[in-house]
């Protein structure tokens, strides 16, 4: 029997935590450039405005349809937090990032089949509870994750706000962005919080 954790239950309306690694724990992320192009690829398929390859050709644009929360990109693997607004949004977008980038990557490193271990995983999110501490738990992947440059942390507090993330269903659940910042400084709080929400995250087999 699969684990639940693993299925990718297709609801709209609905959050997600969604999970991926390097086959066989490899560095997907391997220079600054690598970071850069995943996170232009999430840009690609969630800006307001849409976008077209060199031919003309619109990509996949999914703005209004599924918003991105928050992300945290690790060397070896990356989280995301989605709401999925439009049933079949989800699969739409990691589709679109993960073949695009699993090209990009194979090109650059002379290499070949998927960098990654896997399409991806994906928990449904069952409620507020978990979905501020799954918050919390991206964010705070990282050892040095305040200064860390490839989350969504810095937006959250103002710095250098991408249009294409939308973080604002995590911080009207605090109230207001000093609320959020004192729950991440919790520590005694967030390891408790992770027995309790270990099998709402999508990389917990």
């Amino acid at each position: 029997m699969p684990s639940r954790n693993v299925i990718k239950i297709d609801i709209e309306e609905s959050y997600y935590h969604v999970y991926a690694r390097g086959h066989g724990r490899q560095k997907i992320f391997r220079d600054d450039e690598d970071f850069i192009v995943f996170l232009n690829l999430l840009k690609r398929h969630l800006s307001l405005e849409m976008t077209a390859d060199k031919y003309g050709k619109p990509y996949t644009h999914l703005r209004g349809k599924i918003e991105l929360l928050s992300y945290c990109l690790m060397e070896n693997h990356f989280h995301l937090l989605l709401y999925q607004i439009e049933k079949s949004a989800m699969s739409r977008l990691m589709r679109g990032i993960m073949t695009s980038y699993s090209t990009y990557f194979n090109k650059k490193y002379d290499s070949s089949g998927s960098p990654f271990e896997s399409r991806y995983k994906a928990s449904r999110i069952s409620n507020d509870s978990y979905l501020m501490h799954i918050s919390r738990y991206i964010h705070l992947n990282p050892g040095d994750w305040r200064a860390y440059p490839y989350s969504s942390i810095s937006a959250y507090f103002g710095i250098g706000q991408p249009e294409w993330l939308q973080q604002e269903r995590v911080i009207e659940i605090f109230g207001s962005t000093p609320v959020y910042a004192d729950f991440l400084d919790d520590s005694e709080d967030y390891e408790k919080s992770l027995e309790e929400i270990k099998f709402e995250l999508a990389n917990k087999i």
